[in-house]
């Protein structure tokens, strides 16, 4: 057994305390083997991160993204979402090879990596390229196919949905069991209700997580609501899409009766502030469905519409929106989203991540408290929510192994993935734009 030791700092535990301590890592397994309150500790291990001076944190937890759209990171501002999609974002997306989702998957992960991101979920196309990307990167993810039929005529939306079910099935447990699956229709309104209802009962009977886009945007639900007399999640419910396993991404436009059913079926909701605001999609009720139970994550949505990949960024404006939107500067408060951020978008995702605490992945952030803007310390909970921003990590460990040491990655080549999402992201552009 080979150990690591992230030593001399101060710790956030579960229950969101401080404590000054060491914590102690098995590698090989990838978890927390101790956490040692100052002066317990033992005398030594194989690896050593210092942390004096930082904050030992939970690996962040980016629940929904589509990864590769860094290339798109800047090309398209400004405009509402169905516009974004059918005038910029759909015609670049058409021209995407498997290359270039290799080379903004590689650079996604390095972004992450240098913000104490440790796992991620991502809906997207090529995704063999993406799980190659989290091989080679060190990182955790759950990843699935985006299948849309919408625009296909039959023979080819069947495939897009077997290609889905064939994908989660076939990369279940790659990258030495850092890459889990799910089955990701792309959102009750890109995918037609035969094919929904053909192809949930075989994710659900081969026990295949689900993942989609739901309620995203009025222009998502009012539809919905005429065609089936019924609420959207009221219909996703109806064709079995709701269940423990399952988790959706945004839920801006819920209602109660949605909140109650979430609640009562254990299904997750990824809140994606930064890209709700940004295409003016509008402001999730996230502590009203807090406050009936809902386990809520966080998530970037794609740097297309964000434009990062920072959850320290979306921690802050999830705090921030969270209040505008229930009236109320006690809504979902600093401690509500440090947990969004990490034990909430585990739990959604399946991943005995988010906590230090024995037992639980070794993915962990250190954070550099000797900052300007981290100083007083009065609350380190408050400063993780509102001040604190990817470029204060000194380290990040994932599954007990260092991707990066002192602020330098040591998985990636940075030079070589800057210059090869450059040059791809060019080319892909001049392609759409010809």
């Amino acid at each position: 057994m080979t150990t690591l030791k992230v030593a001399d700092g101060r710790v956030l535990r579960p229950d969101h305390t401080v404590e000054r301590a060491d914590v102690l890592v098995d590698q090989p397994s990838g978890d927390i083997l101790a956490v040692e309150p100052d002066g317990e500790g033992s005398a030594s291990a194989d690896d050593r991160l210092d942390a004096e001076g930082g904050l030992v944190i939970p690996g962040l937890i980016n629940a929904h993204t589509h990864v590769a759209m860094t290339l798109f990171r800047g090309y398209a501002d400004d405009k509402p979402l169905d516009a974004w999609l059918q005038e910029d974002i759909w015609p670049v997306e058409a021209e995407l090879t498997a290359e270039d989702v290799r080379a903004g998957a590689r650079l996604g992960s390095l972004e992450m990596i240098r913000s104490g991101t440790t796992a991620f979920a991502d809906m997207y196309f090529f995704m063999p390229e993406v799980v190659a990307a989290v091989e080679k990167s060190g990182l955790r993810a759950l990843l699935g196919y985006g299948s849309i039929t919408v625009g296909n005529d039959d023979a080819a939306a069947h495939q897009e949905m077997q290609d889905g079910l064939d994908f989660a099935e076939g990369y279940d447990g790659a990258a030495d069991g850092r890459v889990s699956t799910a089955f990701m229709p792309h959102s009750l309104t890109t995918v037609g209700e035969a094919y929904l209802r053909e192809y949930v009962p075989e994710a659900r009977d081969a026990g295949i997580p689900i993942h989609f886009h739901a309620n995203e945007t009025d222009g998502e639900v009012d539809p919905l609501v005429a065609d089936h007399d019924e609420r959207p999640l009221e219909y996703a419910d109806d064709i079995g899409m709701l269940a423990d396993t399952s988790f959706l991404a945004h839920g801006v436009h819920t209602d109660r009766t949605e909140h109650e059913l979430l609640a009562e079926r254990e299904t997750a909701v990824i809140h994606c502030p930064a890209s709700n605001m940004k295409l003016a999609s509008g402001m999730a009720p996230v502590q009203a469905m807090r406050d009936r139970g809902v386990t809520v994550g966080l998530g970037t949505d794609g740097a297309a519409s964000n434009n990062d990949l920072s959850l320290f960024d979306e921690m802050r404006d999830a705090a921030m929106l969270g209040k505008l939107a229930a009236d109320d500067a006690s809504a979902v408060d600093a401690d509500a989203v440090v947990e969004m951020a990490t034990q909430g978008g585990a739990d959604a995702l399946g991943m005995a991540s988010g906590r230090i605490e024995a037992g639980a992945n070794a993915d962990l952030a250190v954070l550099d408290l000797d900052q300007p803007h981290l100083t007083p310390a009065h609350d380190l909970v408050s400063h993780l929510t509102y001040a604190a921003s990817g470029s204060d990590v000194r380290h990040t460990v994932c599954d007990g192994q260092v991707l990066m040491r002192d602020r330098e990655v040591q998985t990636l080549d940075e030079d070589e993935v800057l210059a090869d999402a450059r040059e791809r992201a060019a080319a892909l552009i001049d392609r759409a734009e010809s």
